[in-house]
């Protein structure tokens, strides 16, 4: 649409000369993205993007649209057509215009009655929604529904999660053939690594070749959780090869990572991605190519518009390291360089930046590569640096020295979780401290104190016309579902009565969306299943801190399913105390370190080793 008629000398003349034209970047600003997608879903049943919007100037809507072409097509308006019929009923007949923008709007702003309640929790919302994926389950291919196909890596946490805490072979089952399947397929990219962000067929085949930087850390994430449940070496290296990925092309060099990389290369889409056989065996020799191209099934009529996404779909062997292969990668990888590029999104934005941190410090807890932690750090160091405003509020975006944007309910919500991620990877009190601050933060910026649930943006920022709360987890997780983990988090962590109720508060506020939809829930169900089922918590009081390092590395080999880890040490005591009263209740032992196991909240004795715990 952007090229077909925003860049158009005739459409832009028409919309230059009788209209205000605002492009947005719903990435930049997605409460703006919220409130008229809520718009378009109201005036014509359904959303996507490009969004098109037209509006009074009191930001009140009256006409809604997606792709609108520049002349009629398949029965539907050109804006050719559409734009002097708005101008003209603008001059001719606006009170009826401004009353139905008026309607519409006293309509959006009445929200969805998805409203606290004093309503037990129960497993039931859990087994419902488990079974809705079990139907909707492509038993041959993987995934669920049919194309196209996304990842939706939190379908597959909450999978996991329930496999461990039901014993449900079916559930793992249905997570490992997704897993396997959509790494098989051309959605994953087997010579540079990372994923695209959706497979336009069943088979995960031919993907819409566009990489988002959140679509990867969640999937890194969701491997390196496979990884741990089953140890099949497969999704390990899986999650090694995103991390390189990202580290080879979306990493800035102070640490932040950028958004992601174009579908499209010389105006064409998957250009970049796709070959001939001859072109391989020009590339690396007959033999080698040969080998290459039996291997990826590159052949002569190719997969896509006559050239060929390299796939393992039909090879039985795709769960294996093959040598001569791997050789192979970095010159191919580099010839595709070369022949074609892709354009880069290097806006920085906290709240993907803050799922790669989740990602990396995973990374970390699960393989035990202390690189991966340091570049969890260092990014965090980096939203520190650059997206903190002075008075330590977050900031949206980054991008070439300008940071921009009052941060939203996703922002502080990934944020604050990230942080508890790297206080579970290092142990670094400073991490815990400041989680509690951003938390602090979020709940004292967004949170409905008389109906529950997070607003979208602050109560400090711009107001438009409607102030939303998602709590639809799409693509990614919706900010309320991640706010709630985080409360959770807090309150096992903490121990603290305030988290508790917020987190409580918060789950019952999701419960009136789960209840009614459990598989657009699924990150908040994962909040609810710490909630629902027995927790633990480990209290280790440390006089040895020399130990602390290698800790997450100890822990790594036991299952520590609903488990929050804390440590106590001669130099955080008073800290700690007065963000967690109840450790003081943890005496240091005469020598050595200590280490109490607490199922809900109540503890066993102590054991003196790490091995006599588990």
């Amino acid at each position: 649409m952007e090229k077909e008629s925003f860049e158009d000398d005739e459409v832009s003349s028409i919309l230059n000369r009788f209209f205000i034209c605002i492009k947005v970047d719903r990435e930049e600003r997605p409460d703006i993205d919220a409130v008229y997608m809520s718009t378009s879903q109201a005036m014509t049943g359904q959303g996507g993007w490009p969004l098109t919007i037209f509006m009074t100037p009191e930001q009140k809507p009256f006409f809604a649209g997606t792709y609108i072409p520049k002349y009629r097509k398949y029965g539907s308006i050109g804006l050719m057509e559409l734009l002097p019929l708005i101008h003209k009923t603008w001059n001719e007949n606006r009170k009826n215009l401004i009353a139905s923008s008026k309607e519409l709007t006293e309509h959006l702003m009445i929200q969805p009655e998805y409203k606290t309640t004093d309503s037990p929790l129960d497993t039931s919302i859990l087994h419902l929604a488990f079974s809705q994926f079990k139907s909707s389950f492509d038993e041959i291919n993987g995934g669920f529904g049919a194309a196209p196909k996304f990842p939706t890596p939190h379908h597959l946490l909450f999978l996991l999660q329930y496999s461990r805490l039901e014993n449900n072979d079916l559930a793992l089952n249905m997570v490992t053939k997704t897993l396997e399947s959509m790494y098989r397929g051309g959605i994953f990219d087997h010579i540079g690594g990372g994923f695209s962000r959706y497979a336009t067929d069943e088979k995960w085949l031919v993907p819409h070749f566009e990489k988002m930087l959140y679509d990867n850390a969640l999937l890194a994430y969701v491997y390196l959780e496979a990884y741990s449940v089953t140890l099949k070496p497969l999704f390990k290296i899986v999650a090694e090869r995103i991390f390189t990925y990202i580290s080879n092309e979306l990493t800035d060099e102070n640490g932040g990572f950028y958004c992601g990389e174009d579908a499209d290369s010389d105006g064409i889409e998957g250009k970049f991605y796709v070959f001939t056989p001859e072109e391989i065996r020009r590339v690396v020799g007959k033999y080698q190519g040969t080998l290459f191209n039996d291997w990826f099934a590159i052949k002569p009529e190719g997969n896509f518009e006559g050239a060929s996404i390299p796939n393992l779909l039909d090879n039985a062997q795709f769960h294996s390291i093959n040598p001569q292969i791997d050789e192979l990668l970095p010159k191919l990888s580099s010839y595709r360089k070369n022949r074609t590029n892709l354009h880069k999104d290097d806006k920085i934005l906290t709240s993907w930046n803050a799922l790669m941190i989740l990602a990396y410090s995973k990374g970390y807890q699960v393989l035990g590569k202390p690189e991966y932690l340091e570049i969890a750090k260092k990014c965090q160091t980096f939203i520190k640096n650059h997206l903190y405003t002075w008075n330590r509020e977050l900031i949206i975006r980054w991008r070439h020295q300008d940071a921009k944007g009052k941060g939203q309910l996703d922002d502080y919500s990934f944020y604050t979780l990230s942080l508890i991620h790297l206080y579970q990877s290092t142990f670094d009190i400073q991490y815990l401290m400041l989680s509690i601050e951003f938390a602090g933060l979020m709940v004292d910026k967004f949170f409905d104190t008389e109906n529950g649930g997070f607003y979208i943006y602050a109560d400090d920022g711009e107001q438009l016309i409607t102030r939303p709360k998602e709590t639809y987890d799409g693509a990614m997780p919706s900010g309320n579902s991640a706010a709630a983990y985080v409360l959770m988090y807090l309150w096992h962590l903490t121990g603290e009565r305030y988290w508790e109720e917020l987190a409580i508060k918060q789950l019952q506020f999701l419960s009136g969306l789960a209840k009614q939809y459990p598989t657009s829930c699924s990150f908040g169900l994962l909040s609810m299943m710490k909630y629902l089922y027995p927790t633990k918590e480990l209290i280790c009081v440390i006089n040895d801190t020399s130990v602390i390092k290698a800790l997450p590395n100890q822990f790594k080999d036991y299952d520590l399913k609903n488990m929050a880890i804390i440590v106590k040490t001669p130099f955080n005591v008073l800290q700690l105390e007065k963000i967690a009263p109840f450790t003081s209740d943890y005496p240091f032992p005469a020598s050595g370190n200590a280490y109490y196991l607490c199922e809900n909240h109540r503890c066993n004795k102590p054991v003196y080793a790490i091995e006599d715990l588990f």
